[in-house]
């Protein structure tokens, strides 16, 4: 009998990681979308870091982070009175670094497909900011959320380098479905680890199958 605990808790993760990612990553993603900086090449780089960086490399720099030897890790401490390390917490907050441009990509793309012209005429009548954001482009952009909220979701579920620096192989609270995969291949229980696999295999399939069909049912973004 294949133990599906880690199943649930790497749904558990990417659900939360993929709340979260969508709440902070809109404004960030709006702000890239309107902004005429200098800085936003350098903060879509920063954002982007994650797509090239190693996963190796960037759980190791989230694990010294996290440490309470750290200042970040020392403070959390001081607050929760938990460490960051190897822990369901230090998890989502690994996961939301690692999935970063999985949400904040495709929400800047729904934006910018939005144009300035909606927002323009939402302005001459007298609408406030806020008000043309929410009335106006986030209806709009409605298919970035989409594809940001599945393929952050997807992406979270599968992640395997930088949840295993920071949250190790503890069952029930850190031991995701990637590492009881690679657990069940290291002590040869090839049957478990093709129950796991296929599961993954089916998922990503099936969300790339989604993705997809929805670039080609709304080409052009928010202006459809």
């Amino acid at each position: 009998m294949v133990d599906l605990g880690p199943l649930w808790l790497s749904a558990h993760l990417a659900g939360v990681t993929t709340l979260l990612l969508l709440l902070l990553g809109t404004p960030l993603a709006w702000w890239l979308a309107q902004t005429r900086s200098r800085a936003k090449p350098v903060v879509e780089a920063l954002t982007a870091l994650p797509l090239v960086l190693p996963p190796t490399v960037l759980g190791f720099y989230l694990l010294i982070l996290f440490s309470p030897t750290s200042g970040f890790g020392a403070f959390w401490v001081q607050v929760t009175g938990e460490t960051l390390t190897f822990s369901f917490t230090g998890l989502v907050i690994a996961s939301m670094v690692y999935s970063l441009p999985f949400a904040v990509q495709p929400l800047q793309a729904a934006f910018e497909a939005v144009g300035r012209a909606p927002l323009e005429a939402a302005a001459m009548l007298r609408a406030s900011p806020l008000d043309r954001f929410v009335t106006v482009a986030l209806p709009m952009a409605k298919r970035g959320f989409l594809t940001a909220g599945v393929l952050s979701f997807a992406h979270t579920l599968g992640e395997f380098g930088v949840v295993l620096m920071v949250g190790g192989n503890i069952p029930g609270q850190t031991k995701v479905i990637s590492i009881a995969i690679y657990e069940h291949v290291e002590t040869i229980r090839y049957a478990e680890a093709h129950v796991l696999a296929a599961i993954l295999l089916v998922f990503s399939f099936v969300t790339l199958l989604l993705v997809y069909s929805l670039n080609r049912r709304f080409p052009g973004g928010g202006r459809r």
